[in-house]
């Protein structure tokens, strides 16, 4: 488990926060601080690797009111709450409502450290937690698998985590051999797109006469030999994704053809007027 030792906090009088600022430094913490709220509440994340104490009085969003809004990016994101003597039942009731602890004003340095050095440990367990169930979730998928323990195949399958379920195109760079197929599957597996097609195209194997009407599908007529109407690969990896393998060797009309289908996101068969949208990942 990996020790943590991020420390946010928030409160609107200068002295407070530089007294504490430099309590929890002194421990050997990381500390960011901030005078109100909403400067907060960008910097967090469910990865954030750390914990927040926050004032409960502070000007415009208060602690309550933060403390609603932190559990809504991450529900188990460790906030302590700093109180003063008449607000103790309000402390009370927050941490019945989900933050992780309240210390009364004045408190020593020593309680505010140990309070803090708990709460990232609670903090690094989530998060290893989290990390052990993708993993998990990673080698139980169907389908070939990423395996491998070093700090480069913990990176790219952490990588991959991030990227799946974004809208982002991916361009995957490598040598043949190195498994880049594995891993467009791997990112299409871990995507919300998982249930939809995968289909993969080596455009160094199809014939320049042949590829605008694979990858763009044609209607019936739309050339010689061209008998019936074709579905192309944009069009039938419509919904999940598409690999474009050894894309390098792509003549270079259909490169200018598929900038546009990656601009506009619409695809036109070969013989036909009509533009088919698109909602796919291309690889």
């Amino acid at each position: 488990m990996n020790a943590l030792n991020n420390v946010l906090f928030i409160d609107d009088e200068k002295h407070i926060r530089l007294a504490n600022k430099q309590t929890l430094e002194l421990a050997d913490l990381h500390v960011s601080c901030h005078d109100c709220a909403e400067d907060a509440l960008p910097l967090l994340s469910t990865e954030w690797p750390g914990v927040v104490i926050c004032d409960i009085r502070l000007p415009e969003m208060d602690g309550l009111a933060f403390l609603v809004r932190a559990q809504k990016i991450d529900p188990h994101l460790p906030v302590i709450l700093i109180t003063g003597h008449g607000d103790v039942s309000t402390a009370v009731q927050a941490m019945r409502d989900g933050a992780y602890d309240f210390i009364e004003k004045p408190y020593s340095a020593e309680r505010l450290v140990k309070t803090v050095q708990r709460a990232l440990e609670k903090r690094a367990l989530t998060l290893e937690n989290r990390s052990l169930r993708r993993e998990l979730e990673a080698h139980s998928a169907p389908g070939p698998r990423i395996i491998g323990q070093t700090p480069a195949m913990e990176h790219l399958r952490a990588t991959i985590g991030q990227v799946a379920d974004t809208g982002a195109d991916v361009l995957i760079l490598g040598e043949t051999g190195t498994g880049k197929e594995l891993v467009a599957r791997s990112l299409h597996e871990h995507s919300k797109r998982r249930t939809r097609n995968f289909v993969a195209v080596n455009c160094g194997a199809v014939s320049e006469t042949m590829i605008e009407s694979e990858l763009f599908g044609h209607e019936a007529g739309a050339f010689t030999d061209a008998r019936a109407l074709r579905i192309g690969k944009f069009e039938y990896a419509n919904g999940g994704t598409l690999l474009l393998d050894e894309i390098e060797s792509m003549p270079l009309r259909v490169q200018i053809h598929l900038l546009r289908v990656l601009q506009e996101r619409s695809v036109e068969r070969l013989g036909s007027n009509e533009l088919i949208s698109l909602d796919l990942r291309i690889v």
